[in-house]
Order: structure tokens, then sequence, then C-alpha cells
């Protein structure tokens, strides 16, 4: 698939489910894709992407942000506590918020940068215990957590168990967002963002459809 085509996808589901057209915001997902791919959607006109490391992100993204304007880069991997410095200095968004000491220390730091990315509070609604997130029993008293620190949560974020249906776990994090008045929703990849933005995505994470696979060796 290619950026044209995943956007035409997205415009036609957003039509078919009674959204707005535009309701949703697609992340390029560009971690381990070589600069050239990158430059290649950027000069297509996209500039909203998704990064899973703070260091992979620090590589490239200034450079980037000097020659296209406008450029938002949100942080979609695990954030260690010892990252948040860097982190609140180079992302418009975290998607991965998952538990207190991460959350006073996010805090602490937007109070000196006087900045502050919009906050994802990841949820892992299959209770994978490989995986990170809080589990659904425990996302309501986070969320009151979260908000008593000042924090600007935005919505919630999930990655589906891959061998289970992903709407379920769509449907299960959007009641769980309505019931805590949050608007925001990061769900849906590659393979179910059709499915996502059915449920009321807000933002999908989409990267091998529009770069190609990645190449980890």
């Amino acid at each position: 698939m290619t950026l044209s085509v995943i956007n035409s996808k997205i415009e036609k589901t957003e039509k078919s489910s009674g959204r707005a057209n535009g309701s949703t915001q697609l992340l390029a997902v560009s971690k381990v894709q070589p600069n050239e791919r990158i430059l290649n959607v950027l000069e297509q006109g996209h500039r909203v992407f998704g990064e899973n490391k703070v260091q992979e992100a620090l590589s490239k993204w200034p450079m980037f942000r000097e020659s296209f304007s406008n450029v938002k880069v949100h942080l979609i991997g695990p954030l260690q506590s010892n990252k948040v410095k860097q982190a609140v200095e180079l992302f418009d968004a975290i998607h991965t918020l998952d538990r207190l000491k991460l959350a006073q220390k996010l805090s602490k730091e937007i109070q000196i940068q006087g900045k502050a990315p919009e906050m994802f509070i990841q949820i892992n609604t299959g209770e994978e215990e490989q995986k990170a997130g809080l589990f659904p029993s425990e996302a309501d008293k986070f969320i009151s957590d979260c908000i008593s620190l000042d924090l600007p949560i935005k919505g919630l974020m999930v990655i589906p168990p891959i061998n289970e249906e992903p709407s379920l776990h769509f449907s299960l994090l959007r009641k769980i967002a309505q019931r805590n008045g949050l608007a925001g929703l990061s769900m849906g990849m590659s393979s179910d963002f059709e499915s996502a933005i059915a449920m009321g995505a807000t933002h999908i994470r989409v990267g091998s459809a529009i770069f190609g696979e990645r190449n980890y060796s």
C-alpha cells in the first residue's frame, strides 16, 4: 500500500462509520525505517509520525524538522524514567504512560520545561503479563491520579493481543475512555486500522503499510 491508498481507506471508513471526515489522525510509524523512506513520506506532505525509542527519534527528527515545518512526532514505545527529560523536549505526544512513577516524573519535567506533550495512558486490555500497560481494573484510579498531577491526558492507547479479535479490545478501550470523559483513542495498526476507525479511533498507528517492511538486521 501507499500513503495515498491508506488515506483513501481512512476517508472511506470514516464515511461508512458516520464519522466526520478528518477525525482520525494517521501516525506514520517510522521506527527502524531508513531516512530516505521517511523523506519520501515527508515530501508527499505527511507531517505526523510515530517512533518507538527516544534515542532513535533524537537521531533523526531534529534534522527533519529543520527542513519541514509543522512536523509532529509521537512516542508510541515504552518510556524509561531516565529518558523523561528528552521525551518532553522532543515529542508532541506520548502514548505509553503506564505507571505512577513515570507520571510523577513527567509532571515535574513539564513544570521545569513549561511545555507538555499530549498524554495517552496505555491499557493492557488482554491482561498479558509480558506487555506494558495497566489492566482495565486499574485504569479509572490511574486516570484520576494523572489528572490530579495536572497531566494533559488526551486519551487511552491499546495494542490488542495478536491472537484475539481486535474489535473486542477497541470496544473495551472506548468504554473505559467514555466513562472517564476522555476523547482520544490511540488504537489500530496496519492490519486492523479500518476496524479501529469504525470503533472510534482518533489516532491510528500505521508503519509497514506505508513504508514497507522493516529491516531489523
